[in-house]
């Protein structure tokens, strides 16, 4: 049993993370400010006496003893990251401050969730990590964007001057239960207009492309990871090389719900990537032959099931 401290543990993808590592028998100590994460997507958990819940903001210094860290806390959809860049960059810079300096007092390895959105909008297409990216230092999406970016270079420096055990991922577009329904992520945003029967709502011409992956591959993909010999430090693609434009997600959408929604198409936001696909040869190569196993209609159909019951409440 290993003793793990999970950042924004009661988020999207932290919360299924925590699950994952219970049952995995380790011990897991979530870190949240409920800022997007939630208490109902932990409720579940809190019963397991293995499991601890504490409301923190990584901005903070915090103590404890631990075997491994993974960093997740950040809100990481544009509604919720532009409502206060600052404090967006604050969670990646100085949260990852904390989370380092905490690793190197207690010797932990640590594992940091950066995104796909270190590439801006590529100019090199599928990415690949050795892709030093395309972004606007001062643009809507800088306060994320660069600020995963300073938290990579911090995370590197921690492990070549500090000898910190580190892993960086960068995650790509993903999907599931537990998001939250108003985070205008483009998944949730679909499923919630199609089930309320209003317009969906498509940004630019819908040829836009992202790939989509179903956050249990996710989850996966960060384990192996974080399980990888310590001299593979990454930064490795965890993503579904799987494409489709706007309008083909869209479309799936209103099939697999029954909708009668409309399609409307408003302008395209400022710096908004035209095109996302990860290259995933490193990580089938370094983490075990991983690759996304869940197809994109199964994992809609999940997802929609779990907002079908949390449009009810």
């Amino acid at each position: 049993m290993k003793k793990i401290l999970v950042t924004g543990g009661a988020g999207f993808v932290g919360s299924h993370l925590c699950e994952r590592l219970l049952n995995d028998g380790n011990e897991v100590i979530c870190l949240d400010n409920y800022f997007t994460g939630s208490k109902e997507n932990i409720v579940h958990l809190l019963k397991n006496p293995y499991f601890e819940a504490i409301r923190h903001d990584i901005t903070m210094p915090f103590f404890i003893e631990v075997d491994e860290i993974y960093n997740l806390a950040c809100p990481a959809s544009p509604v919720h990251y532009q409502f206060n860049p600052i404090k967006t960059i604050k969670t990646s810079v100085m949260g990852s401050i904390n989370m380092l300096g905490l690793a190197k007092r207690i010797k932990a390895k640590i594992l940091h969730a950066s995104t796909s959105e270190v590439y801006g909008d590529p100019e090199v297409h599928p990415q690949v990590e050795s892709y030093w990216g395309n972004v606007n230092p001062i643009g809507s999406r800088s306060c994320y964007d660069e600020g995963k970016r300073c938290a990579e270079s911090l995370f590197v420096n921690y492990h070549l001057q500090n000898d910190v055990n580190i892993k960086i991922i960068r995650i790509f577009n993903t999907y599931g239960p537990r998001m939250h329904p108003n985070d205008g992520r483009v998944v949730s945003n679909f499923i919630v207009q199609a089930l309320k029967g209003e317009d969906i709502t498509i940004f630019g011409d819908g040829k836009q492309t992202r790939s989509f992956q179903y956050v249990d591959d996710l989850v996966e993909g960060m384990i192996r990871m974080m399980n990888t010999d310590d001299s593979f430090i990454g930064p490795v693609n965890i993503g579904n090389p799987g494409e489709f434009n706007m309008l083909e997600l869209a479309n799936k959408v209103l099939e697999l719900t029954g909708s009668k929604s409309k399609l409307t198409f408003l302008p395209l936001p400022d710096d908004d990537p035209v095109k996302r696909k990860p290259d995933i040869s490193l990580a089938k190569k370094m983490l075990n032959n991983w690759s996304p196993v869940i197809p994109l209609e199964e994992g809609l159909i999940k997802t929609i099931d779990y907002f079908k019951e949390n449009l009810k409440k």
